[in-house]
């Protein structure tokens, strides 16, 4: 049983930067496919950035490209989403998602089918 757990959300000045974290104890995340998703409120989850499991590709959002980095430390088994210039619409629960995709096409089977932590809350507001 795939077990996820996110943290480093916090409150955060627009423009600022924060630092999630998704601990998978027991995954070998090179095995997996494994990404980060958002969910706003009164909107639908959205996948912010993810690696693939079966062509090591990544995949990052429009609205988060060239401010989000992912990473892996595959030897303290953990997930990172560095962000930097946030924005009040970045204000989500963040959830870290594990699983298997296709083709390279991380973000559809992840939504799909992945197993998922808890979520922590990231607010970017003044």
């Amino acid at each position: 049983q795939v077990q996820l757990e996110e943290s480093g959300g916090g409150l955060v000045q627009p423009g600022g930067s924060l630092r999630l974290s998704c601990a998978a104890p027991g995954l070998t995340l090179d095995d997996y496919a494994i990404g980060w998703f958002r969910q706003a409120p009164g909107k639908e989850r959205e996948a912010v950035s993810c690696i693939s499991n079966t062509d090591g590709s990544t995949y990052y959002a429009d609205s988060v490209k060239g401010r989000f980095t992912i990473s892996r430390d595959t030897a303290k088994n953990t997930l990172y989403l560095q962000m930097n210039s946030l924005k009040p619409e970045d204000t989500a629960v963040y959830y870290c998602a594990a699983g298997f995709d296709r083709d390279g096409h991380c973000s559809y089977y992840l939504q799909k089918f992945g197993a998922w932590g808890q979520g922590t809350q990231v607010t970017v507001s003044s």
